[in-house]
């Protein structure tokens, strides 16, 4: 299930992404880690704090809801 594998990884390691890339949001997840890396981490607790509340917001979610906004309708950012 990629709600809940989604969601572990957003809190997990938010910062460098690896949410977004299970989910097929390449460009986004990309942008994510990029930032954390080339910053050479200074921005990296300002990605991990956006991948901890997306990861809290996918696990909230109920499995239609999640699948409406993140799979159908590819919202990508919160």
């Amino acid at each position: 299930d990629k709600k809940i594998l989604a969601g572990v990884l957003g809190i997990l390691l938010g910062g460098l992404g690896v949410h977004k890339f299970v989910l097929g949001y390449n460009t986004t997840g990309l942008i994510m880690l990029l930032v954390s890396v080339l910053t050479c981490g200074i921005l990296y607790p300002v990605m991990g704090i956006i991948g901890l509340i997306e990861g809290i917001m996918y696990l909230t979610k109920t499995d239609e809801e999640f699948v409406s906004t993140y799979i159908v309708a590819k919202k990508e950012w919160f």
